[in-house]
């Protein structure tokens, strides 16, 4: 079987290649024979757009509408089963506890990440070694979240009052007068919190290097104009400097808001959503993998995707009026 599969692959490796580039080049024939003078056909658009609206259908809309129907379908998908997913799910202990986690995920996780970025682009773009500084506050963004969530889970390590601390937060607070080690991933008032610094270390860098980019193409002739006539650094933040950043500050909501929504990795790896940790897709996985229900599982995702859509209309809609001067 193995030999098969490894066969198979190969096999697909080869003809999907042969067969995409066999379609251009008749697509392209196809669209030459039909040129009049210096005009390409108005066809040769839509032979380029087929083969993307293909790959799409099935590795999307296909998906999206197969999970929207297992949705309302028993645990092994065999019997319909109406609303009975959804009005269990809104009554689930569990399920509640996980939408709530993403809800502060949301917030507080969006919010410390994005300002954080922003003063730190601020802070970075005065600096003399800037590109140093700015690869080493990056560079979490370049770890798996895997291994991020390991070497977090060993600096949470936790030891009894008296014993010597094995984790780096542990033993640095340890110098703190009166300070008691805590189990941050046990603690359930901390627990949650402990994550989300963990997510906020991995993608402030990323945050960060946008932002960066962003504030490098304000014109200085403008923000110099503003200081010249007796605005306070903060002022110029907030009136020049902030305004003209809005768009990239939207795109960057947007995609941690996205991010956080299928949180997962960081979860699974340190806590498993035990001790009220638990997120939306962690919750997706065992209702899937543990449990093996599926159309439960179907519900969360639906309701994923319910959540990420009006998301990204309204950031369409905000640069559609942008572009149009509105």
């Amino acid at each position: 079987m193995e030999i098969a599969g490894i066969l198979f692959t190969l096999a697909m490796a080869l003809i999907v290649p042969v067969v995409f580039l066999s379609y251009l080049f008749v697509s392209e024939k196809a669209a030459g024979g039909r040129r009049r003078g210096t005009q390409t056909a108005r066809s040769l658009p839509v032979f380029w757009l087929i083969p993307a609206a293909v790959v799409l259908g099935f590795f999307l809309i296909y998906p999206m509408i197969d999970t929207i129907v297992l949705s309302f379908m028993n645990a092994d998908s065999t019997r319909f089963a109406g609303g009975e997913n959804y009005a269990h799910l809104f009554s689930d202990r569990a399920f509640l506890i996980a939408l709530r986690n993403n809800l502060l995920w949301i917030v507080f996780f969006t919010l410390v990440t994005v300002t954080l970025g922003l003063i730190l682009a601020v802070l970075t773009d005065r600096v003399r070694y800037e590109a140093v500084a700015k690869a080493v506050l990056f560079l979490p963004a370049s770890i798996s979240l895997v291994a991020a969530s390991v070497i977090w889970k060993f600096m949470y390590a936790f030891r009894p009052a008296g014993e010597s601390q094995i984790g780096l937060v542990n033993a640095a607070l340890s110098v703190v007068p009166g300070f008691q080690p805590q189990a941050w991933l046990f603690d359930v008032p901390f627990n949650n919190a402990a994550l989300m610094v963990v997510g906020v270390w991995i993608w402030t860098g990323f945050a960060l290097v946008i932002f960066s980019a962003s504030l490098k193409g304000i014109s200085k002739d403008l923000v110099e104009a503003a200081r010249i006539d007796g605005a306070r650094e903060i002022t110029v933040f907030f009136r020049i400097v902030l305004p003209l950043m809005s768009k990239t500050v939207t795109v960057v909501v947007t995609y941690f808001v996205i991010t956080v929504l299928k949180i997962f990795d960081i979860v699974y790896v340190m806590t498993n959503g035990n001790l009220d940790t638990e997120v939306l897709a962690n919750r997706m996985y065992k209702e899937m993998f543990n449990f093996r229900n599926f159309g439960r599982a179907s519900v969360i995702a639906v309701m994923l995707l319910v959540a990420v859509v009006p998301v990204v209309v309204m950031n369409m809609r905000k640069f559609a009026r942008g572009k149009a001067g509105k």
